[in-house]
């Protein structure tokens, strides 16, 4: 990490969730339809994973530190994390992350409620492409509704909903300004956002496109899990790419790690024959071609490009579908390099790049017995199995 890193999260769970009933406080309690992980867990993982995050600052309760570190433990990734003791309100909590980021200030952080665990890696570059030149971006989603105010029960008026948004977080700020505002700002039950006491400050404020799917679990029947119909979906690659020299090379990348071998592949991007196979599985999974078609080889940027991109990219496309991937299966054939010494180090990192947990990625290898293109040692292949469940959209499935 730098000394002076460009961006960072700040996380805000010191919350006491009473709006969600008796239990946990919502941020530890286990996502409804997830695969076991907390909310907090599933929140941290986005911001971990985003390329542009350098580090990451939980704001939590006092009394929570254990289960912090429990959630904690069910991430493969937790380096540049840390955590503060937040205050009695958002506001309190919010500016001792700051002060705590203060000790080696970023250029920009991005604030995010804990509580929504659903914010896509899309949404946050979104947040930060947004803030420009302006001292803020905040993501939002336009009112459609007809709204009313009311009275003990009866209705008062019609409120125009012209250029009326509802926002949501992360929140992106230029880090000297937001800390500024904070400083600045008094204690006021009205400030419920960051946006809020940013515009108290005068400061000039963007709006980018939030994502309905982006909802804040606030009440307890927000953790009741709902029944939704999905569908089954399997998709394969396989992929070969050539071997160089001897000497050609001191390592290689397979499945975005790098092994000690004498002999480079040969592609266009970094040639990780492993990544290519599980992107190209998780592309047919979701009927969406192969890389070839989204990262043509006649497309001088990708040219040297790591095949950790691709597959973030695929990754990407499966959020958005809303699709939950459930298992990868990968193996590499090859008679060298011996794969066995980093297998672990592999299904570690397609894990990290997923969002899987380590458990549900199955990574094998095996020979030719001397056979064949990769028996002679002229190259390397790998294949790829991607399993994932998608909703179920009105008609799929049925039969005309």
């Amino acid at each position: 990490m730098s000394m002076h890193p460009s961006c960072a999260g700040l996380i805000v769970a010191a919350g006491r969730g009473h709006r969600a009933g008796e239990g946990l406080p919502k941020q530890y309690r286990n996502l409804p339809n997830g695969n076991g992980e907390t909310v907090l867990a599933t929140t941290l993982k986005a911001f971990l994973n985003h390329s542009e995050i350098d580090r990451v600052c939980v704001v939590i309760h006092k009394d929570d530190v254990k289960l912090y570190e429990n959630s904690l433990n069910q991430l493969i990734c937790i380096k540049n994390i840390s955590f503060v003791f937040g205050g009695e309100t958002r506001q309190e909590s919010v500016l001792k992350g700051l002060h705590e980021l203060s000790k080696q200030p970023p250029k920009q952080v991005l604030i995010h409620d804990a509580a929504r665990p659903f914010v896509s890696l899309e949404l946050i570059s979104r947040c930060l492409t947004g803030l420009g030149s302006a001292a803020g971006a905040i993501p939002a989603l336009e009112v459609t509704d007809t709204l009313k105010r009311a009275t003990d029960g009866a209705i008062t008026e019609t409120v125009s909903r012209d250029g009326l948004w509802r926002a949501q977080t992360p929140q992106a700020f230029r880090f000297d300004a937001i800390l500024a505002a904070h400083v600045s700002a008094p204690i006021l039950p009205s400030l419920t956002d960051d946006a809020a006491i940013a515009e108290l400050a005068g400061l000039p404020l963007a709006i980018v496109a939030g994502d309905a799917r982006n909802i804040k679990l606030t009440h307890a029947k927000d953790f009741i899990p709902q029944a939704v119909n999905l569908l089954p979906r399997t998709g394969t690659g396989f992929d070969v790419h050539k071997l160089g020299d001897e000497g050609s090379a001191e390592t290689i990348r397979l499945g975005g790690v790098s092994i000690p071998h004498n002999r480079e592949l040969i592609g266009h991007s970094d040639a990780d024959v492993a990544l290519h196979a599980v992107t190209d599985a998780l592309l047919g999974a979701l009927a969406q071609g192969d890389i070839g078609d989204h990262f043509p080889p006649s497309d001088k940027t990708h040219k040297n490009r790591p095949s950790k991109d691709f597959l973030a990219y695929a990754v990407n496309l499966a959020e958005q579908a809303e699709a939950q991937i459930t298992h990868i299966d990968l193996t590499i054939i090859c008679e060298q390099p011996k794969i066995g010494p980093h297998r672990e180090a592999i299904r570690a990192n397609i894990a990290e790049i997923t969002g899987l947990p380590i458990a549900s990625v199955s990574v094998k290898a095996t020979t030719t017995e001397g056979l064949g293109f990769t028996g002679r040692g002229e190259g390397i292949a790998a294949q790829s199995i991607i399993t994932l469940l998608t909703p179920i959209e009105p008609n799929q499935g049925s039969k005309s």
